[in-house]
């Protein structure tokens, strides 16, 4: 199992469609004993949570989002857990609304540096 994501701050690595998360997004991860939380803000979104399980390298959880149009949504995510070759983690999802038609793939990494 690659190490724990609590305390890691993680940003996706490209946009997704307007009014949901991109790359201005940041989450702040929480973990303990196999549970997984965490709250993300920035670009299109106002405030989100998340919160679910991890077993292994996989991640499972619901989200939910308020974007700055005044909206909601919500879906559902499993991740991959990743190391990259530098240390750093990499989630690799795959995600479905399940407030509104669609779904994709997106891949969000561990910042280190803070943001300019």
């Amino acid at each position: 199992m690659t190490r724990s994501l609590d305390g890691l701050t993680l940003a996706p690595v490209a946009d997704q469609a307007p009014g949901q998360v991109g790359t201005r997004t940041r989450f702040a991860y929480h973990e303990r004993d196999g549970v997984v939380w965490a709250e993300y803000t920035g670009g299109d979104v106002v405030r989100g949570h998340l919160v679910g399980t991890r077993e292994g390298d996989r991640l499972d959880f619901r989200y939910v989002q308020l974007r700055t149009d005044g909206t909601t949504s919500s879906g559902h995510c499993v991740s991959t857990v990743v190391e990259l070759p530098d240390g750093r983690v990499r989630l690799e999802e795959s995600w479905s609304w399940e407030s509104q038609a669609g779904g994709g793939t997106s891949v969000v990494e561990q910042v280190t540096e803070p943001d300019g």
